[in-house]
């Protein structure tokens, strides 16, 4: 099938128009028009080559949003012109016990990336969401609720299920005291999930300029971390600390805002590593924890919250030619909150 769409040509090197070929389409395969594709900072960091050798050309992209149009002769979960969503994986194993249970971000043999590697088949190259179209198993994609706009949804398919998949799994519900640190493309779906699961919020940030964007949101509190002072009042608060921080920090100033077995995830994916004082987890049996994006049955069940609830990213639309203007604000984080390619427009 050929494609049309943006791609490095080498390490750190502008997007700019390609074109290729996808895979024929199998029998358990559907295709799709992309609608609208998200830019994740995670695709920033492999078009520079920062998490390791990288494959080029590469097509970035694995936030996907797009309408079915044609299936293959066995394909039973989707009919054409159905809403679907393509996120970080396009495949795994199948038979470990982490994919057995749906769990295929942790496949213990290694989830296939929607870009920058290869298929199961060991040859073909994976290349991601920034085109106009796309082929896909169809048990790697999920059906899109059809009261939620495409381009809001885009961002869900990473930024959306990274935060929903630690807020199910630590039991997120009212009553529970939340802190999301970080109001970015992750941190602000936190937010809006922790806020309808009916807990109570705080957003903790070093940009005092989002307080009026967090209550907008749905957050109960918000506390500016420029000052550290400003976080003494919170000593034992919080169940549930989201961190979305990429950037180095202090880790131990935010452990001492959890409460008795309180649970400080980690999400967001610093430089280097964090500098822990046992004593910070001894005191109050605290827990260091991770969380990485959520298995197939999770992002349908996310994408079914959304529509119940009709949550969606804060999303800046933008035509294919912005891609590299929109890398460079992304680093400078100055989106509010995930920028979203237009498809039509590759």
């Amino acid at each position: 099938m050929k494609s049309r769409g943006y791609a490095a040509k080498s390490a750190n090197s502008p997007l700019e128009s390609y074109e290729f070929e996808r895979r024929d389409l199998g029998a358990h395969d559907v295709a799709l028009d992309i609608s609208y594709a998200g830019i994740c900072h995670s695709d920033i960091h492999q078009v520079a080559e920062e998490w390791g050798p990288a494959i080029f050309p590469m097509v970035p992209g694995h936030e996907i949003a797009g309408v079915v149009t044609a299936i293959g002769t066995s394909v039973s979960k989707f009919s054409v012109g159905d809403k679907i969503g393509v996120g970080v994986f396009v495949d795994s194993c199948r038979v470990c016990s982490s994919c057995v249970q749906g769990l295929q971000q942790y496949c213990v043999e290694g989830m296939t990336g929607t870009y920058n590697g290869l298929e199961r088949d060991g040859k073909t190259v994976a290349m991601g969401g920034y085109s106009n179209n796309f082929v896909i198993n169809e048990d790697y994609a999920v059906k899109i609720p059809a009261n939620l706009p495409m381009d809001g949804v885009a961002p869900l398919l990473c930024a959306g299920i990274t935060l929903y998949s630690p807020i199910k799994h630590w039991n997120v519900k009212p009553g529970m005291k939340v802190a999301v640190m970080g109001l970015g493309g992750l941190g602000h779906m936190g937010v809006k999930f922790a806020v309808a699961k009916g807990a109570e919020v705080t957003v903790l940030s070093h940009s005092p300029s989002k307080e009026s964007d967090a209550l907008s949101m749905g957050a109960h509190h918000f506390v500016s971390t420029k000052d550290s002072e400003n976080l003494k009042p919170l000593a034992k608060k919080f169940d549930l600390i989201l961190n979305t921080v990429s950037a180095e920090l202090e880790i131990g100033d935010f452990l001492n805002l959890l409460t008795l077995d309180g649970t400080l995830v980690v999400i967001g994916l610093p430089g280097k590593p964090y500098a822990v004082h046992a004593g910070a987890l001894l005191n109050g049996r605290r827990r260091i924890a991770g969380s990485m994006i959520g298995g197939i049955p999770e992002m349908q069940e996310m994408l079914d919250f959304c529509g119940k609830h009709n949550i969606v990213s804060d999303v800046e639309v933008i035509k294919a030619d912005y891609i590299n203007e929109a890398y460079k604000r992304t680093v400078a984080s100055d989106v509010k909150y995930r920028f979203v390619i237009d498809a039509t427009t590759f």
